[in-house]
């Protein structure tokens, strides 16, 4: 089994965005996780409260090993230092356990 996250997000700034995706992915790997899908999109319909135009599958081995990334102080440094100022919104779509 695994924990998915399905996201969607509001980019305001793709270079600032990049550079936290950078930034991240070696604890994101560290930890077992993955990123299982990555689109850009344009939002037709939503129930979040901004449009969306990034949609992405973020997957970790376990619920625990998923708070344990976005609480890791390697984590919580890329965030401060390029995500807070890259995306505008972000908007949970779903979270499941999914078995292999």
């Amino acid at each position: 089994m695994s924990y998915e996250m399905l996201m969607g997000m509001q980019i305001a700034d793709e270079d600032g965005y990049a550079a936290y995706r950078r930034a991240m992915r070696p604890v994101l790997e560290r930890m077992g996780g993955t990123f299982r899908h990555d689109f850009h999109a344009e939002t037709i319909e939503t129930e979040a409260e901004t449009p969306i135009n990034r949609v992405f599958v973020i997957a970790f081995p376990d619920r625990a090993t998923a708070e344990a990334f976005f609480t890791d102080p390697d984590y919580l440094t890329a965030k401060e230092t390029h995500f807070e100022r890259s995306v505008a919104a972000t908007a949970m779509l779903a979270d499941y356990e999914r078995s292999a």
